[in-house]
This record gives structure tokens, sequence and C-alpha cells, in this order.
């Protein structure tokens, strides 16, 4: 994955299975009871620059126009982002399993260099999520993550398009 050739087809599809798992348990009323999660604030990983070292050559989003992509470092904060978050879902109770399960399988055959193997043995909590705060919390955080995918999807169909290598 980290040479400048484009993204492989396997790669744009397991991100786009992401994207569609997470919204669908953005829109799960049950788990966010007692409150309207779609009224919440973001919270996203501010850890990385994904947004910026993604943003595609000839882009001007962040007001100057950029000259060059380096796929490299959009890949590894791309990475970054991802084990993140796998690491927040693998924590969370089994209702997120289908998010977390696709999460691993975009980083095992996308990004492997950004698994550690730690992260095989970490086991879900049993029981669902207690307290208003934690369901609220974790709201925040999911929408989070859905603008990080959102963002992911159209970087790895960039690539994938190979325009970047234009």
């Amino acid at each position: 994955m980290m040479g400048k050739g484009p993204m492989t087809d396997s790669c744009v599809s397991h991100a786009r299975t992401l994207l569609r798992n997470i919204t669908d348990v953005l829109a799960q009323n049950d788990l966010f009871t007692g409150f309207d999660c779609s009224k919440q604030s973001v919270e996203l990983n501010m850890e990385t620059d994904t947004p910026s070292v993604c943003a595609p050559k000839g882009s001007t989003c962040t007001g100057t126009t950029k000259a060059e992509f380096d796929q490299k470092s959009c890949l590894e904060n791309i990475g970054e982002d991802l084990l993140h978050y796998y690491k927040f879902l693998a924590a969370q109770p089994k209702g997120l399993l289908g998010p977390t399960v696709q999460l691993r399988a975009l980083m095992e055959n996308c990004f492997p260099w950004s698994l550690s193997t730690d992260l095989a043995s970490k086991q879900a909590p049993a029981d669902s999520l207690s307290t208003f705060d934690e369901r609220l919390s974790l709201c925040k955080v999911l929408k989070g993550f859905h603008v990080r995918t959102i963002t992911i999807n159209r970087v790895l169909g960039y690539m994938n398009s190979g325009e970047h290598t234009k």
C-alpha cells in the first residue's frame, strides 16, 4: 500500500462497507435512547492530520493550493486514525461488533502495518453501555469516526482513480 500506484478495489470496497456499518450504528435509536444523537456535537481524533495531508494535489481547501500529494504520509495518517478508532470500538459492548469487524478487515487487508499484536487479545465487554454519559460519549466519537470515514473513503477513491499520480 505504501507505493505510488493506485489503491486496490478491495480496499475501496472495505472502506465503503465500513462507512455503511457506522452509518447504520448511528441510526440505532435503542443505542441512544434518551437523546437525539444526530443533534450532538462531533468528537474527532485530533492526533492525526489526515484531512490536510490527504487533500488532493491542486486543492485549495486549506486556503493555499496544494502542489503535491504525499501518499505515504496520507496512508500513515489514515492508519493511525484506523488504529485509534479500532481501539475505541474494541472497548465497546458487543453491539458494535459490525463496525469493529469491518474496521479490522480494512486494517488487515489495506493497512496491515497499523495493527499491533496486542489488539488481537482484547475482548469487548459483554454488557451494554449503562450510563447516559457513556452513550453520549459513544455517539459523539462515532459521529467523529463517521466524518473521518467519509474522508478516508474519498481519499481511497482518489488514490484508486490514479489521479494522484498525474
